[in-house]
């Protein structure tokens, strides 16, 4: 992974380049951002260049041996973390590290730097199961740091997720950093840092990672994807700054397209009050399980944001895809300044019930009939 693969972020791969010229490289730093932004990204092709041995040109050089196995993700020196699940058939005494998985982490890898949790989930197998970063994890980066650099430079360790580690592994992760081998750099990868117990924070330096720019991620799109630049353009500003979005959108079958089909299922059995056929929307949603509930009704509250702003008619206060923007074109009348802020309340409500295990039939119904009274609400 080289610096020139990566979109957009160019203010921050120059502060990384410039850490190194002025050497001045921390021993731990924090990439924080939202999710597709790229931090992962960054922080291979950061790794790369520390491990390169012909660096050119602001980048690492790609042809190097060092390039060539951190390319492979087998280089000696460069250790990941991550959160992991309970391997199948192990016992609640098997002390679960990033070694139950590391050919599932390379696959994963293999296919692009952009990936979230859910992805990762997906790769592991893990059903219902909640991965996070344990004691053994740190127990086998103190043994993989107490050997020496075998290619003489620098030792790399990226944790991906840190602020899913327990309290035991934090506080084994926190005597390394306070005693960090030499030559080493940890590169923590977060997407909630305030998560992280204070002390692991305050000892490294922390580099906010933006989204993507437009301009970059429409240009990147164009390029890699083969796509014309005005629809580019539009996918650009629909993603919100990452690149998954982007490919979501891009994918014909995307969750997205199966989240703005209930959306508007629900909004015009609301408008008709057909109790019967919410009831039956109700069941189906049900059925989803709490995550994607959560993501659908997080969906659910973006879209009825960009109808509301839609009604402005200015254009540059709208993030919408062609599909989105038919159906608000119609239908964003509807969504007011007498209903906005109560529609909104009902689906944060939702989320929170969701959240807290409530019974989902119930939940998604009593929103759905709620949502018949807001929509006869007139400004």
């Amino acid at each position: 992974m080289k610096f020139s693969d990566v979109i957009g972020q160019d203010k921050t791969k120059q502060r990384l380049l410039q850490m190194v010229a002025e050497d001045r490289v921390p021993h731990a730093m924090m990439l924080c951002g939202p999710s597709g932004c790229g931090k992962m990204a960054l922080a291979l092709a950061f790794a790369s260049y520390l491990l390169c041995s012909d660096r050119r040109d602001g980048d690492s050089c790609g042809t190097c041996r060092q390039c060539i196995m951190t390319g492979k993700y087998s280089h000696p020196d460069l250790h990941f973390s991550y959160p992991v699940i309970r391997p199948t058939g192990t016992g609640s005494e098997h002390k679960m590290s990033s070694e139950d998985f590391s050919s599932e982490w390379r696959n994963l890898l293999s296919a692009g730097p952009y990936f979230d949790i859910d992805r990762w989930l997906d790769e592991m197998g893990a059903a219902n199961q909640q991965a996070q970063i344990g004691v053994g994890e740190s127990d086998l980066l103190i043994r993989q740091l107490s050997l020496k650099s075998s290619q003489g430079g620098y030792k790399v360790v990226i944790i991906w997720l840190p602020e899913r580690m327990n309290a035991e592994c934090a506080n084994k992760l926190l005597k390394l950093l306070e005693e960090p081998p030499q030559d080493t750099v940890f590169i923590m990868v977060c997407e909630e840092p305030e998560k992280l117990i204070d002390t692991i924070r305050s000892r490294a330096q922390r580099i906010d990672v933006k989204r993507i720019d437009i301009d970059a991620m429409a240009n990147a799109l164009v390029s890699s994807r083969g796509i014309d630049e005005d629809t580019a353009y539009r996918i650009a500003r629909a993603a919100n700054g990452s690149w998954l979005n982007a490919l979501e959108e891009l994918d014909a079958d995307n969750e997205k397209r199966q989240f703005l089909e209930m959306f508007i299922s629900l909004m015009r059995l609301a408008y008709m009050r057909k109790i019967k056929d919410l009831k039956k929307w109700s069941d189906t949603v049900a059925g989803y399980g709490r995550e994607r509930q959560k993501r659908m009704l997080a969906y659910f509250l973006r879209l009825v944001r960009e109808n509301f702003m839609y009604n402005f008619r200015i254009p540059q206060l709208n993030y919408m895809t062609r599909e989105e923007e038919n159906f608000s074109r119609n239908f964003s009348p509807y969504i007011n300044e007498a209903n906005v802020i109560e529609i909104s309340a009902l689906m944060n409500r939702a989320i929170r019930d969701i959240g807290q295990n409530a019974n989902a039939k119930i939940v998604f119904f009593d929103m759905a009939t709620n949502i018949i009274v807001a929509l006869l609400r007139k400004p």
